[in-house]
């Protein structure tokens, strides 16, 4: 199993080469441009970092779900000290100037970090009050200073940063997870102080960064979900207005363009960013200036008719789009969303740029502890004790750090070299008289890297469809497992294929050696080489229990570049790595 690990990218890093400030982000008409025209904004959201998600703390199984619920079970755990350390080493490590150094490396040109207002400010329950009982305002220092130490890195690297609301005052949707809504106090929909700290919020950090040609703009409020017209279900869907909505967006934009009349405001829909009902009539009609409309979309279907309606948004309003975030889906359906945006002018936002799972550009190993830790908690069982919960906690805070993370080449590629539908690449440089393993196929779409029966989620919903049974390795549709601690390609099916590419020095006819075993089924493969099919009927290896080798011969490889690829007729081999021998 070859992967590449963050230290080996150190070398390409140095080799940046510096180049001149372009400028702010604007609006021009229905363009986002910068001094050099116009610009497509390519990014990535820093997720988990400033407020964690029960889903990628792994601890919704335990019914833990927003940052507050899991901070208090810390703090009742091991208590108030040891868990201010923990999230002081969760914030100094979990994105760093390292991680965006990879990414501009990558080709990434922007930055959406998710802002949770509770390391700027207090709490409406926990601020102080003046003499006649309103609220002050009381500021904290050290998340500002957080918050300049990121502006100044995208600046080093000459990227933009959109900064995120994803935790506003109160919490601003039923789906708690997202905005650490606790619904025994009232929401940012339910309370005047809870939008009046909102307000001095943006205040504050759009004076503060008003002369900053790196900070792209302001996304105002993440991921509305809130019934605030009662016309709607409870995540605000069906709502016809949304006037309480837009009069915030609104209240917003005037206060920050008092004391900052340059940067972008990007607003947002209901039902999680993109119902725009009312936004004609309460937003737009009373202010356009600077503005950019967004959208979020996920595990639908990647076509000219699943954006028409922006499309149309954005010919009828004058106005820009982004696409601020998407993500949580495999390789092939990443590929051909970004190549749909682009195609189509739309700049585009990932979520996120870590966690435990395979479709993010840095990918985090749970230690251990942490996940008997969060089995103790779901089981409810007697909890580990203060040491043990530390322990597990700073151990997986650990496991975050940029030099421990997995670098996910297939997904890099996949978002960042999809401009060419047959664009293929091999995973790794394969060698003649060598073995190759069978999960280290080409880079690229389906269809042209590979073909598996199921490559994408596009039913509209997170946990309908999976596209790799195995779950191991890559974030394609090919099914990757793994036994005795070593990846396998199995649950194959009939019409199902891989491609490796590799040089051949001197043509000539070669010796093909498959290692495969049976998994429920007989498997039977054609090997094609360039478009043409060199030998037919491949019989594998049927023993179930023990890897077994097949050799194939005769088979001819041209002097240059050969595309080998293993088609199956059959379903129910697992494949577990092939070596290429010149014939004698």
């Amino acid at each position: 199993m070859v992967q590449l690990k963050y230290t080996l990218l150190l070398f390409f890093i140095v080799l940046i080469t510096p180049v001149f400030s372009q400028g702010k982000l604007r609006v021009r008409d229905k363009q986002i441009v910068n001094d050099d025209g116009p610009f497509i904004i390519r990014s990535i959201g820093t997720g988990n970092w400033m407020i964690q998600e029960g889903y990628m703390m792994q601890s919704t199984v335990a019914g833990i779900h927003t940052h507050t619920q899991f901070r208090t079970r810390l703090n009742e755990t091991m208590g108030v000290d040891k868990t201010d350390k923990f999230y002081d080493y969760w914030l100094k490590h979990l994105f760093t100037k390292a991680d965006l150094d990879s990414m501009k490396v990558w080709g990434f040109n922007a930055l959406r970090p998710a802002l949770h207002y509770k390391w700027f400010t207090h709490s409406i329950e926990d601020e102080s009050r003046n003499s006649d009982g309103t609220i002050k305002n009381t500021w904290l220092e050290s998340g500002f200073q957080m918050l300049d130490e990121l502006v100044s890195w995208c600046e080093q690297n000459e990227m933009y940063i959109i900064l995120d609301m994803h935790g506003a005052p109160g919490g601003q949707g039923k789906n708690a997870d997202i905005s650490d809504y606790d619904s025994t106090k009232p929401s940012l929909w339910e309370s005047k102080e809870n939008q009046d700290k909102l307000v001095a919020l943006w205040v504050k950090i759009a004076e503060r960064y008003k002369n900053n040609p790196w900070v792209g703009g302001f996304d105002l409020i993440n991921e509305t979900n809130w019934n605030v017209d009662e016309t709607g279900n409870n995540n605000g869907c069906g709502c016809t207005n949304n006037e309480a909505l837009w009069n915030m967006h609104l209240r917003l934009i005037k206060a920050i363009r008092e004391v900052n009349q340059k940067h972008i405001v990007f607003i947002s829909g209901n039902c999680w960013g993109n119902n725009y009902e009312g936004f004609e009539t309460h937003l737009l009609s009373n202010y356009s200036n600077n503005m950019v409309l967004t959208y979020h979309k996920y595990w639908n279907t990647n076509n000219e008719a699943s954006i028409a309606e922006w499309i149309r948004m954005r010919d009828k309003f004058n106005l820009p789009l982004w696409m601020s975030e998407s993500g949580e889906n495999s390789n092939h359906w990443f590929a051909e969303a970004i190549q749909l945006f682009e195609e189509n002018n739309i700049g585009w936002s990932w979520w996120p740029v870590k966690k435990y799972r395979l479709n993010n550009v840095f990918r985090v190993k749970t230690n251990e502890s942490y996940t008997a830790l969060i089995q103790s908690w779901k089981e409810g069982n007697t909890p580990l004790g203060e040491k043990e919960t530390y322990e597990a906690v700073m151990q997986y805070a650990e496991a975050h750090k940029v030099e421990n993370c997995t670098v996910a080449s297939d997904v890099i590629y996949a978002m960042l070299h999809n401009g060419n539908d047959e664009a293929t690449k091999p995973f790794v440089n394969h060698k003649l008289n060598e073995w190759i393993q069978c999960v280290d196929y080409d880079l690229g779409k389906d269809g042209f890297a590979y073909h598996d029966m199921s490559s994408e989620n596009a039913t509209g919903n997170s946990g309908r469809a999976k596209w790799n049974t195995g779950n191991q390795y890559r974030n394609d549709g090919v099914d990757i497992g793994m036994k005795n601690g070593e990846n396998f390609v199995g649950w194959t099916e009939a019409g199902e294929w891989l491609q490796y590419t590799i040089n051949v020095e001197e043509q000539g006819y070669y010796t093909l050696k498959i290692s495969s075993a049976n998994q429920t089924g007989s498997g039977e493969i054609n090997i094609v080489i360039n478009g043409e099919i060199e030998a037919k009927h491949i019989q594998l290896n049927k023993d179930k229990d023990n890897w077994g080798e097949v050799e194939v011969r005769q088979i001819y490889l041209p002097e240059g570049e050969a595309k080998i690829r293993f088609v199956f007729n059959k379903g129910g081999a697992i494949l577990k790595k092939f070596k290429v021998l010149k014939s004698i």
